[in-house]
């Protein structure tokens, strides 16, 4: 660790900034996988939302944020978010294929 706080300012926020980068290329991963499923359900007459699995990814991502040592409900929050856009893509996805 470098002792000059400005250079140590520095190298955290170049961290941060690779970290920030590899979170939107990771999503970008996801929701392509996500539009891929959004579409098999269209086409199979599947219903956009699967209540039981959101669910299930909640419970797991709040057990994965603790053994992580982030906030569980920050977590949850998060994939609120992210299953709420997933959804609505589903269904755009399925009202097109009507």
């Amino acid at each position: 660790m470098s002792a000059d706080p400005q250079k140590r300012l520095m190298e955290l926020r170049r961290s941060i900034d690779n970290i920030d980068a590899a979170l939107i290329h990771l999503l970008a991963e996801r929701f392509k996988n996500t539009k891929a499923v959004g579409q098999l359900k269209a086409s199979a007459a599947m219903p956009p939302s699967d209540p039981e699995r959101e669910a299930w990814q909640i419970a797991r991502l709040r057990r994965l944020a603790e053994d992580a040592d982030l906030d569980p409900a920050f977590a949850e929050k998060f994939l609120e978010f992210i299953l709420a856009e997933v959804i609505q893509h589903h269904e755009a996805l399925a009202a097109e294929g009507e």
